[in-house]
């Protein structure tokens, strides 16, 4: 099996997402993350790029984390300087190799930019940094002048050089013929550096170790400017399973780091997103539900446990009646044939309607059919809510919870943000249970409409979704969440 390294840029091309923009402590927590997660560098940032970027990288340097970590730079000393000032192991100092962009950024000819990135590599290594030297636009590039540029880095004391697909065209082939003649003509390690414009990313990455790359730059969840960078949890897989390629990365980790950093980019991942969306291992269809409950091998190319996470059925119009049986297994409740054909009819009846089927439905159908009378253990006795222009939204709530009333307060960015957070105080001494996923639709027009909620709770491994609907926004995102509370616990 052959190895490569992983360099994770989730912290700096990551973060140029559009809307992405990450505090110095929600930048640490992700570099503990990656740290743990086993990447052999972590792009901290550029530093040139403000203050506060300085003090995210310098406190990432001095964490002492098993990680390289680095910072980008331009063909520029006082970027150098500042990557210096901030204590960090290495530079990846970027230099345009494409007509198009030295003359946008320089107007001058490729010998002023072979110049100084001469330079700036010498000046770094004076400095004692590891350096990695990156051809901007490469795939754009005249190739030889980009052989002249690694050859002149190289000798100038660059430790490894990187092939920057910046727009992302490269495709499988060309990436092939590139690495193959970069092996032959550069003695030092290589990387690839893609983007995903036109989808390609992944496989452009995993094509270039076959041919001789030693090192990927990928993001977390493939974040990145436009439609992002390689994708890590896909290059690490993939390279693992499907091309017998080995990295360092404990991959057991990857869907915690992927929710992680989710959260503090605010960048939702797409359900059907391979390896970390929601669905890559959710089933419905009755038919694939079947099998899985048999075979977990008949419709998964792995296991979700390989990369920490669990599987899940769900119901719907699609469903069949091996999926009902284990759901209510889950549940703890036994039903005859006659019953499950009922419970089946009516689930399909819903999806039927187009309407998405919540896990709380599920239960309330099963206990209808199968008269089961069950008392929710956490119920809404009261809830005020104050908001206002100059008012920080504000909620208090009065819950019975196992018999015993429990009040809370809580505040938020609005109103159903303050109601929530005033609930998972109230609950917090016997679950601790988050938020996942929050959306609304107005059923019917007009300022009186009648709007649906859809939640999505997490206590630990589980997940459940559940449902309120009303005229009130605020009454509809609290029901929404005490049904889903009630079914988790």
């Amino acid at each position: 099996m052959k190895e490569f390294r992983v360099f994770d840029t989730t912290l700096r091309d990551g973060e140029q997402t559009p809307g992405v923009s990450l505090s110095v402590e929600q930048k640490l927590l992700i570099a503990e993350a990656l740290d743990r997660l086993g990447v052999d560098v972590i792009e901290a940032g550029s530093a040139i790029t403000s203050e506060g970027e300085q003090e995210a990288i310098r406190k990432i340097a001095e964490h002492g984390f098993n990680a390289e970590i680095s910072s980008f730079a331009r063909i520029l000393r006082k970027d150098i300087d500042v990557a210096i000032d901030c204590g960090v192991d290495s530079v990846f100092i970027v230099c345009p190799s494409s007509d198009i962009h030295i003359r946008s950024k320089f107007k001058k000819g490729r010998e002023y930019v072979l110049e100084k990135g001469i330079e700036s590599v010498e000046y770094a290594k004076d400095h004692g940094l590891i350096v990695e030297f990156g051809a901007e636009d490469a795939s754009r590039a005249d190739f030889d002048f980009v052989v002249k540029l690694f050859k002149s880095a190289g000798e100038a004391g660059a430790d490894r050089v990187c092939f920057c697909d910046t727009v992302g065209v490269l495709t499988p082939q060309k990436t092939s013929e590139i690495y193959t003649r970069l092996q032959d003509e550069i003695p030092i390690p290589a990387s690839i550096h893609c983007h995903d414009d036109f989808g390609l990313a992944t496989i452009n990455s995993l094509y270039a170790v076959l041919n001789g790359a030693d090192q990927v730059h990928a993001t977390i969840n493939g974040l990145g400017e436009r439609a992002g960078n390689a994708s890590l949890e896909e290059v690490v897989m993939a390279g693992e399973i499907l091309f017998d390629l080995k990295t360092g990365v404990d991959k057991q980790h990857l869907y915690n780091v992927s929710r992680l950093v989710s959260k503090l980019t605010g960048v939702m991942v797409a359900p059907n997103k391979a390896i970390v969306g929601d669905n890559a291992f959710t089933h419905e269809s009755g038919i694939h539900t079947h099998a899985i409950i048999r075979d977990s091998s008949t419709y998964e190319p792995i296991t979700p446990e390989m990369v920490g996470r669990k599987r899940r059925l769900v119901l719907g119009k699609h469903a069949g009646r091996a999926s009902v049986e284990a759901i209510l297994k889950e549940l703890g409740y036994r039903a005859d044939k006659e019953e499950l054909e009922e419970i089946l009819k009516r689930i399909k009846e819903i999806g039927d309607r187009g309407k998405r089927l919540t896990d709380a439905d599920v239960q309330t159908i099963a206990e209808t059919v199968l008269e089961i009378k069950k008392e929710s253990r956490v119920k809404l006795e009261d809830l005020n809510v104050v908001s206002g222009k100059n008012l920080m939204p504000t909620a208090s709530v009065k819950l019975n919870i196992d018999g015993k009333e429990v009040v809370e307060a809580g505040i938020g960015l609005g109103p159903v943000d303050a109601a929530i957070n005033a609930i998972k105080k109230a609950i917090k001494n016997i679950a601790d249970i988050s938020l996942e996923e929050y959306h609304v639709d107005s059923i019917t027009g007009g300022t009186d409409a009648l709007v649906e909620v859809l939640v999505k709770l997490r206590k630990g491994d589980r997940i459940v979704t559940a449902r309120g609907a009303r005229t009130d926004i605020i009454m509809a995102s609290v029901e929404a969440v005490v049904e889903g509370i009630n079914r988790l616990i």
